[in-house]
């Protein structure tokens, strides 16, 4: 039973972890923007000799597609939908 509590615990932490986290990323505002910048940073990277990297390449397109899943899961909904969700969450 005790082991349970904990789960339910840990599992409490990170989904308030990840309602701060997207709370986080409202304020700023731009995060629906966020893969188009990246994608202009790197293009100029790519463009130097630091950029002529593979394993760079790979991260840079990692970056890229977590920023693209996280636009588009929070695509449907307001800033404001949002800020309330995540807040409602964290005070649960």
């Amino acid at each position: 039973m005790k082991t349970e509590n904990e789960n339910n615990a840990n599992q409490n932490k990170i989904i308030e972890s990840v309602a701060r986290l997207v709370s986080d990323l409202c304020f700023d505002g731009e995060y629906k923007n966020h893969t188009e910048y990246l994608t202009e940073i790197f293009e100029h990277l790519l463009e130097t000799e630091s950029g002529d990297s593979r394993s760079l390449r790979i991260k840079m397109l990692s970056c890229i597609r977590t920023s693209k899943m996280v636009a588009k899961a929070l695509e449907p909904f307001s800033d404001e939908e949002i800020q309330k969700a995540c807040v409602q969450m964290i005070n649960s």
